[in-house]
């Protein structure tokens, strides 16, 4: 939304926009004659020079020049007022105001950040086999002999070994509002949020692909040893058919001779 002045140069009206936006009584434009707010008259680029150069409006709201007007952009998600504008949005001091709407796409962003975030968990909920969730803390445990005196547990934990899920929740991915992407230094600290939870979903990777490691090995293992075993047995059961043929023959030759 836009909010113009009438030509390049601007007076008290102004004037009194800038001090609404900055929520003080002095926002830097200066003060002097005119009207009864008592601040001189400032050329445009000196109104946007100032709006922009407030501390208390950095990432708030931006000052810039449309065609010789006035352009106030409402960066926070949160609607703006701004006092001083008249019915057709022409600044002129009095007490009219006028809304600027908030950043529809940070709210958007916030919208798509908290659709993921319940997706997360979903597919941590939905990750169960043959009624076994490891993403949802449940303890596996495997048996590598037959009387189960050598086995391996595998189970989610955290850092400190205690056992945990793995959502949104233990990861510190909280859900986000409007006001939490407004400004930039939110979305850092969103930021690092999600690189430390990350972090931990590649520790819990790592520590999951170890003990495949482990099991896969001692499948290999396992299936070697049965081969070994079978092949073991074969030769002490099964004949060789060669040795039995000649056997035969040599049964036949005799019972021929006899006759």
């Amino acid at each position: 939304s836009n909010i113009v002045s009438d030509s390049g140069t601007a007076s008290v009206a102004v004037s009194n926009v800038a001090e609404t936006l900055a929520g003080a009584s002095d926002s830097g434009l200066g003060g002097g004659a005119g009207g009864t707010s008592n601040i001189a008259a400032k050329s445009l680029d000196q109104i946007i020079t100032a709006i922009n150069g407030n501390a208390s409006l950095d990432g708030k709201i931006r000052a810039s020049s449309d065609n010789g007007k006035l352009r106030i952009e409402n960066q926070s998600t949160s609607d703006l007022t701004v006092t001083g504008v008249n019915a057709s949005g022409d600044l002129d001091g009095e007490t009219g105001t006028a809304t600027v709407g908030g950043n529809q796409v940070r709210k958007n962003l916030a919208d798509q950040f908290n659709d993921l975030r319940n997706q997360l968990d979903r597919l941590s909920d939905d990750s169960g086999f043959n009624g076994v969730n490891l993403l949802r803390g449940d303890r596996l445990r495997l048996s590598f002999n037959e009387n189960g005196t050598s086995s391996i547990d595998i189970q989610a934990k955290d850092s400190d070994g205690n056992v945990r899920a793995i959502n949104s929740s233990t990861l510190g991915i909280d859900a986000a509002t409007a006001q939490d992407f407004e400004s930039d230094a939110a979305l850092d600290a969103a930021l690092d949020d999600l690189g430390n939870a990350l972090t931990e979903l590649r520790t819990q990777s790592s520590a999951f692909g170890s003990n495949l490691s482990s099991v896969q090995n001692r499948q290999d293992f396992t299936k070697a040893t049965i081969n070994t075993l079978r092949t073991g047995a074969d030769n002490l059961t099964l004949a060789d058919i060669n040795e039995e043929a000649a056997n035969l023959l040599a049964l036949q030759t005799r019972q021929q001779l006899s006759n």
